[in-house]
């Protein structure tokens, strides 16, 4: 094997390496907040609300979780534009991560949402809680707790599934790895920084949920 690895030029183009991870981790992290805002709405609605809601939950979570993320993403693109909505590459994309986000996620707290004990709910009830009360400070913070791995596990695969993105010319960090290659023709070098930049991702959002984890969810340990 005779290849000769020359990194200058992808080194040489870090200003535009730089900026498509910061867009990366923008995009990410705004869906994050998002899409679990949607998710626990609609596991409040799923667990809680009337019938004509609940069937309209679980027709969203199907549909989104029985159809490729990509076709999502190409519909909010490509589909809504026939009808008079334009978006940018940006929004189209974020619209899609949190809509996708927003299913997975649902179906997670819903699971952590029935997992507490009965006993707890009617306690609140017994308090002369609302409803919305209950789901507050009972239900809620003992359910994120509960199910916490798998939903930052989820968030982690949304940040990795981002890169899907670039194919809507979405300014991110694939589609800048993209742009250098047919610049360049380095392609092994390009996608070696390129998948370095994703693990250091990945595990830095790991490293932030653990810290979150430990700030928000953890109970200390009383003897």
């Amino acid at each position: 094997m005779n290849y000769q690895f020359q990194f200058d030029a992808v080194f040489a183009a870090w200003p535009l390496l730089l900026k498509g991870t910061w867009i990366t981790i923008q995009l990410s992290l705004t869906a994050t907040l998002l899409g679990l805002l949607v998710a626990v709405l609609c596991a409040w609605g799923k667990t809680s609300g009337p019938a004509v809601l609940r069937f309209v939950i679980n027709a969203y979570i199907e549909l989104i979780r029985n159809t490729p993320f990509l076709v999502q993403l190409f519909f909010f693109f490509f589909a809504l534009p026939a009808v008079g909505l334009r978006w940018s590459p940006y929004t189209a994309a974020l619209v899609a991560m949190v809509v996708n986000l927003g299913a997975y996620a649902t179906e997670i707290i819903r699971a952590g949402i029935e997992s507490i004990p009965k006993g707890q709910i009617e306690a609140g009830r017994a308090l002369n809680l609302k409803g919305w009360e209950i789901f507050r400070f009972i239900i809620i913070k003992p359910a994120l707790k509960a199910i916490y791995p798998a939903l930052t596990s989820q968030f982690i695969l949304l940040m990795l599934s981002s890169a899907v993105v670039s194919v809507i010319s979405a300014d991110d960090l694939t589609s800048v790895a993209a742009n250098l290659q047919s610049q360049t023709f380095r392609s092994f070098e390009i996608y070696i920084v390129v998948t370095a930049i994703y693990l250091a991702l990945a595990l830095a959002f790991s490293a932030l949920f653990k810290l979150m984890y430990r700030q928000f969810l953890h109970y200390p340990d009383k003897r």
